[in-house]
């Protein structure tokens, strides 16, 4: 049975369209509940925050730089030391609170031996913040 929906009788006929009205009726009517609601809630509670003048806090930590140059040579913060001075201020700096970060620069030549025997003080010093300082532009 085949529905003719341009047909004039009225008989028995379904009519399938859908009415759009009470839909666009009821979004217009949220879209002014919302914009009417919207600004009431931004100010709904005005408070006057108290002012305070102070300085800002340097947030940059604490830290010590390490060579070590081709030829095993340890530089501390420029300084050349030997091993024994070496462990007595990373023992020095361990004990420091907030504890300073060794920043260790290692020469492309050096053995890693010494690298290796320099992080092992430090860790025996309890030293536990160690950073490698590299160069993204060395060929």
């Amino acid at each position: 049975m085949a529905i003719d929906l341009f047909s004039s009788s009225d008989e028995g006929a379904v009519i399938s369209e859908i009415n759009m009205t009470p839909l666009v009726d009821v979004m217009l009517v949220l879209l002014i509940v919302f914009m009417v609601t919207l600004p009431v809630i931004y100010d709904v509670a005005r408070i006057q925050v108290p002012h305070a003048s102070s300085q800002r806090e340097d947030l940059r930590s604490a830290h010590v730089d390490v060579a070590i140059n081709a030829t095993g040579e340890i530089r501390w913060n420029g300084e050349a030391l030997d091993d024994s001075a070496v462990a007595e201020r990373l023992a020095a700096a361990a004990k420091i609170v907030p504890q300073p970060e060794m920043r260790l620069a290692a020469d492309r030549d050096v053995r890693y031996e010494r690298v290796a025997r320099l992080l092992s003080a430090a860790q025996s010093a309890g030293l536990s913040k160690v950073g490698f300082v590299t160069d993204p532009h060395a060929k």
